[in-house]
């Protein structure tokens, strides 16, 4: 299979892949303008660019950039090379199956991400109570991530529980990855309890600034579907590394660059 087939191939499976296109090259150059190389998430490549030592350097930053899902020209080695990245939707994991969740599934799927509902209440984690989420689990977060495929950088976490037993093994299993983000439901009050419960589990205390809480950004949200739209605002703003204040006041670009 060539390159360009099998970046086309994993493009179309909705998986992460990047297609290395050698588009400038100095004239002593061993590599030739149109050569190509396909890279997949794992690391794995198709075809060759004419020089080993520049395939190394070209996985390694075509992994860098399927992960920031920037199609762009880079200077590698003297060498210009052109990576086409295609990636699939970002994730939302959000764990219980309560009204709020449902309100942050379509939230999710109107602003173009995956979602997925984690709940081990069966009588509750139904997919008529959750369609517009990808998909609705029945189980404890640890053997529903795994289900999953696990947790990678373009997977974003919401646990919005009650119950401090769910709540707590979420954020444990949340804590255990590479999440960009891990935001968490609840008052100043059980926030302040749930801290202790995990710093009593064994969980260092610089793990615990990693949580968002209370998630969302500060919008005065009322209800489910405001606070469906302070969450996800938030988490597109994190994905975006930017604050999340108003555009009135921002300096710099108004908009991410595709």
């Amino acid at each position: 299979m060539s390159a360009q087939s099998r970046f086309i191939a994993l493009s179309r499976q909705g998986r992460r892949a990047a297609l290395v296109t050698v588009v400038r090259a100095p004239e002593d150059a061993a590599v030739t303008v149109g050569a190509r190389l396909g890279v997949g998430v794992d690391g794995e490549s198709e075809g060759t660019l004419g020089d080993p030592a520049l395939d190394a350097a070209a996985v390694s930053e075509a992994t860098e950039a399927m992960w920031a899902e920037h199609s762009e020209l880079r200077d590698v080695q003297g060498v210009g090379l052109f990576f086409d990245v295609s990636a699939p939707p970002p994730r939302l994991i959000v764990f219980g199956a309560v009204d709020y969740a449902a309100a942050l599934c379509r939230t999710a799927r109107t602003s173009g991400w995956r979602s997925y509902v984690i709940d081990p209440r069966g009588r509750f984690a139904t997919p008529e109570r959750f369609p517009d989420a990808d998909e609705v689990i029945a189980a404890w977060p640890a053997p529903a991530i795994e289900r999953l495929g696990g947790i990678d950088r373009a997977t974003y976490l919401a646990v919005l529980t009650h119950d401090p037993k769910l709540d707590d093994a979420a954020l444990t299993t949340a804590l255990d990855s590479e999440a960009p983000y891990i935001g968490a439901m609840g008052s100043r009050r059980a926030q302040a309890q749930r801290r202790e419960r995990l710093l009593a589990a064994g969980i260092a205390e610089e793990q615990l600034e990693r949580i968002s809480a209370p998630i969302g950004l500060d919008i005065g949200a009322v209800g489910a579907e405001e606070t469906a739209l302070s969450i996800m605002a938030e988490v597109v703003a994190i994905r975006n590394d930017r604050a999340g204040g108003r555009l009135s006041t921002a300096k710099g670009r108004i908009h991410q660059v595709a």
